[in-house]
Formats: structure tokens, C-alpha cells, sequence
């Protein structure tokens, strides 16, 4: 195995485009790296590092951010606008028959006339998203006044700073290898472990270290569960029709249909952070106004959102339907039924057409239950430990372990496609 690895490695680095790609890749995440690290005007540090250190759900979303949210950088939005206007583009699928004919139907052209629509929505929305982080942090004393001119700028910078960042992902996804978004997502996750794992060994103690020890095991065994769920599929056997050609008859071929068990990926797990963080932003957008409910409310959330007991519940709730709603929306057991009708496949023992379609989609339903809990659970992974153990220097993030995973195995998928394609 170890033979073989080193051979592909080999071939990797000797092919002048392989090596090309993953060397364009790893001078994105340089530059990616670089940006994260230069912060926006007028931030208190110790405010910023006070105001993270006693809110985990703003700790979670500076995961989507690539790590810029905790130190207010340029990109401290991140990829997060591009991430949500492509989710708002997919919705609009349903509601909007233009744009499912664009997704669906339009094959190659479709998909870049998608492409285009989720790129302009990507502008308004880190706007928003910038205005509404500005005056939260600016309640909160994390940085200063903001005058009008100086808060356009600001506005500007971050929202110019997620539209970068976009742009460098899609030409990571273009020139380099792998998928750019999830890719700068990864980095920022990566360049957190060790300031996390620094601060837990000048932190611990004595008593601590057997709490530290169970962190390793449990991470080591969540590890190895992404990896198992990841990979989960119910296959349903797809058989096809004997065809009569001139005087011979041809058997018909065997396969099947893959149903994976995370069918929707992490895609429920943003869709819930995403509406979580929506009353935050609207409620400190009107407490710059000075309404005495606005701030009330404000408050009010902000105690909800620190309490690991309370807001872990709601978001557990949030990703388990947001799973179920987001694998109906991606997923249509009528289309399926219909292609394989088209085409003279059926599942054996199921009739063609309209059975076919509740059978596949009572399919879809059942195994959608276990991977949708997993998602639950792997989200609520650290306000569950935080709120056990009281721990707060070493978090195990689910999402993020889940994120890391998934990507580092599609990134290693495709340095081996590469590289095979080359050996033939």
C-alpha cells in the first residue's frame, strides 16, 4: 500500500500539469491565508477575543468564514455569501420555473447562466451581511464608533473581500484541483487546530488531562464515522428490459441506483446556522436605530445563543429538517422514475411509473432519518461536550470535522483520478 502511494506521488509531482495544479492550489490558500490575517480598522482585540471566547456560536460560524470572522479581517465573511446565494439560487428552483429549466434542463449553458445569477446575488447579500456584523460588533464594543464615512468603507472592504474570495475559489475549482470553495473553507479550519491545540496544553492541568485524553479518542472515533457515513449508500437494483435487435435478443444489464445516506451534505447544517444568525443581524441593524425592544430582544438572544444547552437543542431541531427539506428539493423520486421509464430500466418487483416513484421515494425518506441525526448530533458535538465537561479551550467541532473530511477525501479522489487518467 505504502508502495503504492509513493508511486502515485511520484507521478503526481512528475506530471508537469498535476504538479501545475496542486501548486496553483496551494498559492491560493497562501494568498487566502494572508487576507485572513489583515484586519479592518479600528478593532479591540481583547474585546474581539472576550466576545468569542463567551459566544461558541459565533466560534462555529467563524468556521464558514475560513477563520477570518475571529480576527475581523478583510474576508471575515468568508466564502459564506457565495455558499448562501447558491442555496437561495437551488430554492428558487421550486418557486422560480426559469430557473429549474436553467439548472435542470439547460445542460452546460444552464449551469452557467446558474453560475452567473448566484455570483450577482452574492453582492447584496455580503453587503447585508456586513452591515448587520458591523453595528453587532459595534454593540458589542468590539470596535469603535463607526462614523458614516467610515462605515461605507468598511462595508465596502468586507464585501470586496468575499467577492476575492469567491473569485479565488472558482479559479482554484478552474486551474488548480478540487472544489475551491470547500477547499478555502478547509484552510481555515486547518490554520485553527494549532492555536486551539496551544491553548489547551498552556491551560491544562493535572485533572485535566484524562478530559483531554477522552477528546482524543472521541475525535479519533467521529473521525472514523464521518469517513464510514460519508461513504453510506442503500443501492436499489436497477434491472433493464430484454431488446430485440434484428434476429438477436440482448440480455438486459443489471446495475443499481445509489442512495446516499448524506444525501445532502452539509448544506442543512448552513442552511441552520444561517437562519440561527438571521434574527442577530436584525436585531443589532435596529438597535443602531436606538429602539429600546430591538435592544431588549437583542440581548435577550445574544444570552440564548451562549447558552450550549438551549440554542443546541433548537439547532439539532434545525438541521434535522433542513436535511429532510433540502434532500426533497435536490432529490425527486418522479424525475428518477421517470428517467429510468425513458430509458426501460425498472426496479425489479416494482411496477414502472408511479409505483416505482413512492417506492424510491419511501426509500429516500428512510434512509434520509439515520443521516440527518448524524448531522444533528455532529453539529451539537461541542455545545454537548462544553456543556459536560465545562472545557472550552479545546472544542470538537462536528462541522467542522465533518467539512474537513469530506473534503480532504473529494481532494484526494481527484489527485488519484489525475493521476490514473495519466497511467492509461
Amino acid at each position: 500500500m505504502l508502495n503504492s502511494f509513493s508511486r502515485k506521488l511520484r507521478l503526481a509531482f512528475g506530471d508537469r500539469e498535476i504538479r501545475f495544479r496542486i501548486l496553483f492550489l496551494a498559492g491560493a490558500l497562501a494568498l487566502f491565508r494572508l487576507l485572513a490575517a489583515v484586519p479592518i480598522p479600528g478593532v479591540d482585540k481583547n474585546a474581539l477575543a472576550a466576545f468569542f471566547a463567551n459566544n461558541q456560536f459565533f466560534g462555529l460560524l467563524n468556521i464558514f468564514s475560513g477563520g477570518g470572522l475571529s480576527r475581523l479581517s478583510v474576508v471575515m465573511l468568508g466564502v459564506g455569501p457565495y455558499i448562501t446565494a447558491s442555496i437561495i439560487m437551488q430554492l428558487g428552483t421550486i418557486v422560480f420555473p426559469q430557473v429549474k429549466q436553467a439548472y435542470f434542463e439547460e445542460g452546460e449553458a444552464g449551469r452557467a447562466k446558474f453560475i452567473e445569477w448566484s455570483r450577482l446575488l452574492t453582492i447584496p447579500i455580503a453587503i447585508l451581511q456586513g452591515i448587520g456584523f458591523l453595528f453587532l460588533l459595534e454593540s458589542q464594543g468590539v470596535i469603535a464608533h463607526l462614523g458614516t464615512v467610515a462605515l461605507v468603507a468598511n462595508i465596502a472592504l468586507i464585501a470586496a473581500g468575499s467577492m476575492l474570495l469567491m473569485w479565488l475559489g472558482e479559479l482554484v475549482t478552474e486551474f488548480g484541483i478540487g472544489n475551491g470553495v470547500s477547499l478555502i473553507i478547509l484552510a481555515g479550519i486547518l490554520a485553527g487546530v494549532p492555536s486551539s491545540i496551544s491553548q489547551t496544553i498552556f491551560a491544562s492541568t493535572v485533572a485535566n488531562i484524562p478530559a483531554y485524553l477522552a477528546f482524543a479518542v472521541l475525535a479519533l472515533a467521529m473521525i472514523y464515522a464521518v469517513v464510514v457515513v460519508s461513504d453510506a449508500e442503500r443501492s436499489i437494483p436497477i434491472a433493464y428490459a430484454r431488446a430485440v435487435r434484428g434476429a438477436a435478443l440482448s440480455q438486459g444489464a443489471a446495475t443499481y441506483l445509489p442512495i446516499r445516506l448524506l444525501q445532502a451534505g452539509v448544506i442543512p447544517i448552513i442552511f441552520a446556522l444561517s437562519l440561527l444568525l438571521l434574527p442577530q443581524m436584525v436585531l443589532s441593524m435596529l438597535g443602531a436605530f436606538h429602539l429600546s425592544f430591538a435592544t431588549a430582544a437583542a440581548t435577550w438572544y445574544t444570552a440564548f445563543l451562549s447558552n450550549p444547552w438551549k440554542y443546541g437543542s433548537v439547532y439539532f431541531l434545525l438541521v434535522v429538517l433542513f436535511t429532510y427539506f433540502y434532500t426533497a428539493v435536490t432529490f425527486e423520486p418522479h424525475r428518477v422514475a421517470e428517467n429510468l421509464q425513458k430509458t426501460g430500466a425498472f426496479v425489479p418487483g416494482v411496477r414502472p411509473g408511479r409505483e416505482t416513484e413512492e417506492y424510491i421515494g419511501k426509500v429516500v425518506n428512510r434512509v434520509t432519518l439515520p443521516g440527518a441525526c448524524f448531522l444533528g448530533l455532529l453539529a451539537v458535538a461541542p455545545s454537548i461536550i462544553q456543556g459536560l465537561t465545562g472545557v472550552t479551550t479545546l472544542i470538537l467541532g462536528g462541522t467542522a470535522l465533518l467539512i474537513a473530511v469530506q473534503v480532504a477525501l473529494d481532494l484526494a479522489q481527484k489527485i488519484d483520478a489525475q493521476v490514473s487518467l495519466r497511467e492509461y
